[in-house]
């Protein structure tokens, strides 16, 4: 063909003007047959790739003087030594070792050439041998099946195969009309073990139902009594716990009529210059657990009030008695979270019972009780003199849910976050509030419109289960999971201050109160550990630690109107006093 080809080229060269006739036409070539019988290639296939990779991976003759293939790295480099090496163990040189037990040869085998092999000898019990170009196993078999291999079922061994499975099917489906009922009624007969064979996850057979004896009753009725009481905690429906409030004072009206939350008319109007506390001055114990928030009453600070891991909230005087004044139980879990109103008659509570109760401070009545099902995790009232009827609670289910106190009903809820939701702090004269949530972010809102006006979100940032506002409203501090207090603007931007870190206490874990002095010339909070630290808010530099406490200092807060008194709460059930 290559010949032709060359002559019909060379004509056209010589005569490139020449037209090929039109009776001309082009050779025909017939295909080529063979008579010879057809060969399966599959043994010469394997030994020839067999010798190619054996060849290629045997250490080189050092006598030889000429390499048919490049050898490799380490062939080249292998060291010169005979099989039988006085210091080879098995007689094997280092050099002709690829193995731990010896030198292990390199078969280049295609994956559908072994697994046909493979299977081949799993099923009938023999397979192609490719270094020997011969069958191993059982020959005998081998000359029954005709050598065929899994891959290669002969037609009439598919058709019976076809059949068997159609068979089946047929009986599955209760195709009875060709069945004989004599072999379906006799268990010796195979028709009656494919009619009564039973998967093995059937399951078991179900029995009679039989009359439970009088204790498997009691024991049914016990145990569905327990069950009912364990899942009643979690419904939404269930009853809040009857509020009562004992008061432990004297009397609750002095002689001229004054309630007993009056504040003292010597209390000082101002704070003019905040000192560190130096001592402890007085430690109110009450609390059978933890305590978990504190509050001074507002403006004045003559009274706290404390929320209690002991589902008891109590207030406590502290100008004169020190002593505790009244005890609010109303919850039926651990008291989260308490705040006051502006004038501080009123306040609020969220409980892990899912409940948010409104309390009268003078009396101890229960005024209103909110919830959604849900942990309320934080509550606050709406700072504004004329909105102190709007509640905000920070719930469990990353809602932000506002009520009107006076009618009890939800008037907004701002749903945006993907945690659950830690913090709120008003801003920005009250028109703005930023929230924190366990999603690691920061989220400014315009209060009454559900929508993020802002959103602070780092790959590099930590969950921040206490915010504070700075006494000059331009600044927030935020408790940062990973030990530091980072410093937020409030204006338009809320950019972080890079340039104020307060850092050197362990808080990671903990929801500790981050605060300021009255006067902003002190950044405090507790720790992990029990102490309690003090920054300088210019510099940033640590002023004073004061251990406060044997477990976590979770509480921290500054006094109103004197210059240098700041309580303390931990979970060692201790409201501590400093001076």
């Amino acid at each position: 063909m290559d010949l032709l080809r060359s002559y019909a080229e060379d004509d056209e060269i010589a005569n490139p003007n020449s037209q090929s006739s039109p009776d001309s036409s082009p050779i025909r070539m017939l295909p080529s047959k063979s008579a010879a019988p057809k060969v399966d290639d599959t043994m010469l296939a394997l030994t020839v790739a067999g010798e190619a990779a054996r060849a290629q991976s045997k250490p080189l003759d050092p006598t030889q003087h000429l390499v048919g293939f490049n050898p490799t790295y380490e062939q080249l480099w292998a060291p010169i030594c005979g099989p039988a090496h006085p210091y080879a163990k098995d007689g094997l040189a280092q050099g002709l070792r690829n193995h731990k037990l010896g030198f292990v040869e390199d078969a280049s085998i295609e994956p559908f050439v072994f697994d046909e092999q493979y299977n081949t000898f799993q099923k009938y019990g023999y397979a192609v041998d490719p270094s020997e170009n011969s069958y191993i196993g059982d020959l005998e078999k081998m000359k029954e099946c005709d050598a065929i291999s899994v891959y290669n079922i002969p037609q009439h061994e598919q058709k019976k195969r076809k059949l068997e499975k159609k068979k089946e099917k047929m009986e599955e489906e209760g195709d009875e009309q060709d069945v004989d009922m004599t072999e379906v009624e006799n268990p010796s007969t195979d028709t009656w073990l494919m009619k009564n064979r039973k998967s093995p996850w059937a399951g078991k057979k179900e029995g009679l139902q039989v009359e439970l004896s009088e204790e498997q009753k009691k024991y049914a009725e016990e145990y569905a009594k327990k069950k009912g009481e364990e899942r009643g905690g979690d419904k939404d429906k269930a009853e809040p716990m009857v509020e009562k409030s004992t008061f432990h004072g004297k009397e609750e009206k002095d002689y001229q009529g004054r309630s007993w939350i009056a504040p003292p008319k010597d209390a000082k109007a101002a704070n003019d210059h905040c000192y560190i506390p130096k001592r402890l001055v007085h430690t109110w114990s009450g609390h059978t657990k933890g305590v978990s928030a504190i509050r001074f009453f507002p403006k004045h600070g003559h009274l706290i009030l404390s929320a209690g891991m002991d589902t008891k909230v109590k207030i406590w005087d502290v100008y004169n008695s020190g002593k505790c004044m009244r005890t609010y139980m109303g919850h039926t879990k651990a008291v989260r979270d308490i705040w006051f109103s502006n004038d501080g008659s009123k306040f609020l509570t969220a409980g892990y019972d899912k409940y948010i109760k409104y309390w009268d401070t003078e009396t101890g009545q229960v005024i209103q009780t909110f919830t959604t099902g849900k942990i309320p995790y934080v509550v606050r009232l709406n700072p504004d003199e004329d909105k102190q009827n709007v509640l905000l609670a920070g719930m469990s289910d990353k809602k932000i849910v506002q009520w009107d106190i006076n009618s009890g009903q939800i008037t907004q809820e701002y749903d945006q976050h993907l945690g659950a939701v830690n913090t709120i702090t008003f801003v920005d004269n009250n028109r703005r509030f930023v929230t924190s949530s366990d999603d690691k972010s920061l989220r400014v809102w315009e209060y009454g419109i559900p929508v993020v006006i802002k959103y602070i979100s780092e790959p590099h940032m930590h969950s921040m289960p206490s915010i504070s506002p700075h006494p000059n409203g331009n600044w927030i501090a935020a408790q940062s999971l990973d030990n530091q207090i980072l410093i937020y603007s409030t204006r338009e931007r809320f950019q972080l201050n890079k340039k104020k870190r307060f850092a050197g206490h362990i808080v990671a874990g903990y929801a500790c109160q981050v605060n300021f002095s009255p006067d902003g010339r002190f950044v405090f909070s507790g720790d992990g550990e029990g102490r309690c630290w003090f920054w300088d808010w210019k510099s940033c530099k640590v002023f004073r630690t004061l251990k406060c406490h044997d477990g976590v200092c979770i509480g921290a807060e500054w006094h109103p109107l004197e210059q240098s008194k700041v309580a303390t709460c931990g979970w060692d059930g201790l409201i501590k006093y400093w001076d």
